[in-house]
């Protein structure tokens, strides 16, 4: 087992993934920026070490920096959490490079999917379902046009190396894709160093659902669960529940099936999500992205199976054998608890006043903050995740109910006004709704 281990992240992930390494009796070593040495990952490590000022660039993304860290603190292994240098395959083969463990997939299962074209060809040559679309980059506006005549309008405009939901637009005809093309073209110049566009079809009324897999450190590789992730705003997730309410026996083995193949086309280590878009009329899904690192709603999973995820992950890099009992039992929920305005879900950074987390059977949160600390806007909105298991989905919804009238929070703002309602939406009671449903609501 890995006995001392460098977090290159930040936040509540940091101070999850230290929870796992102490109990396991790991060495931890934090890594931060300079507005960041007061933070609860920072005191909760063994170590710490400042690696530079509050813009990103020159801390957390701070390839030099984090290394020169790990090498004089002793660090064994790095692990990279979410975001940040975690899907950067460069970082991994890096870390690996100066004779450090890497904490998850194998740099060249990172550069297989981390560019959404050679991707989704990549599974569509697996037997994997993929979404009709444009098997090359759209390296001009007329080639964009000519894509999306074949696939047929509304088709969507995605940026090949993005993610998170990032660099995407909806074109509803070659208007609209003339000068959506342009944008994200330009986007993901500027946030990914790399401006191909991919153009698919667009389905109005789809279902986004996921399954984590793990790629063990004999080769082979297991599909756990899928997971819900329909609630997003932006195209960014808002709520994750476990198991989905649209996916019934036979789809599931379906897509487990297919996460499979999706993680044994590229020799997958470690854990990895396969992300699919579901069509909930006909029960047809399609291959999105593969998520080369750990999700932020891993711990739906983690509840409904009874299993630590970031353990897993220290025991495959370790190379140990792991073994995971079959089935599965109850219903989780996690709602992202960001610093945003219920709204609009605009940016609200400040520092917090009050800080008061739920608590009682069944209710679980990973945060990242504390009373006093600053949510600041160099960083993701994200302060918490507020996470609920029940007997059934009936149970749980109403202990995320009660979780969330008992969060107290104040100085930046936060979206539990809308978690409040989404909870008594019907439609999202209901089961049976899709990544529209926030707009609907507002």
């Amino acid at each position: 087992m890995i006995e001392s281990l460098l977090i290159a992240n930040r936040g509540e992930i940091a101070r999850r993934i230290i929870r796992t390494a102490k109990r396991l009796g790991i060495r931890t070593i934090a890594v931060h920026s300079d507005v960041d040495a007061d933070m609860p990952f920072v005191l909760e490590a063994d170590e710490a070490v400042c690696v530079g000022p509050a813009n990103p660039a020159q801390s957390y993304r701070n390839t030099e920096a984090i290394l020169a860290a790990a090498k004089s603190t002793g660090a064994q292994a790095v692990h990279p959490g979410y975001g940040f240098l975690s899907e950067n395959a460069d970082f991994a083969r890096t870390v690996e490079a100066n004779g450090l463990v890497w904490v998850g997939p194998g740099a060249d299962a990172i550069t297989a999917m981390g560019d959404k074209i050679n991707a989704r060809n990549l599974m569509a040559a697996a037997g994997v379902p993929v979404a009709p679309g444009s098997p090359d980059p759209a390296v001009t506006v007329e080639a964009a046009l000519e894509a999306a005549e074949a696939i047929g309008f509304p088709v969507m405009v995605k940026a090949a190396a993005g993610g998170g939901g990032m660099g995407m637009a909806v074109a509803e005809n070659a208007d609209d894709l003339k000068k959506e093309y342009e944008k994200v073209r330009t986007f993901a110049e500027r946030m990914f160093g790399a401006g191909d566009v991919l153009i698919e079809r667009y389905f109005p009324r789809v279902r986004h659902v996921e399954v984590q897999i793990l790629g063990l450190a004999d080769s082979r590789v297991i599909a756990l669960s899928e997971r819900e992730c329909s609630v997003q705003r932006r195209n960014q997730k808002l709520v994750e529940e476990a198991p989905s309410p649209a996916v019934g026996p036979e789809l599931r083995a379906r897509l487990l099936q297919a996460a499979v193949k999706a993680g044994e086309a590229v020799g997958y280590r470690n854990a990895g999500t396969v992300e699919c878009l579901l069509d909930p009329a006909t029960g047809e899904f399609f291959f999105l992205e593969m998520n080369t690192r750990l999700q932020v709603e891993h711990p739906i999973t983690e509840l409904i199976h009874g299993i630590d995820l970031v353990e897993l992950q220290l025991r495959i890099a370790s190379g140990e054998d792991v073994t995971i009992e079959d089935g599965q039992s109850g219903h989780a929920i996690e709602l992202r608890v960001n610093a945003e305005d219920p709204k609009r879900f605009f940016p609200g950074p400040g520092k917090i006043t009050t800080w008061v987390e739920p608590s009682g059977e069944g209710t679980r949160v990973d945060s990242g903050y504390t009373e006093g600390n600053t949510v600041s806007q160099n960083y993701d909105s994200l302060m918490a995740k507020l996470i609920v298991f029940g007997l059934d989905r009936d149970d749980a919804i109403a202990k995320a109910r009660a979780a969330v009238a008992g969060f107290q929070i104040a100085g930046p703002k936060n979206n539990l006004p809308f978690f409040a309602e989404l909870l008594e939406n019907q439609e999202f009671l209901s089961g049976d709704y899709d990544t529209g449903i926030v707009g609907r609501m507002r």
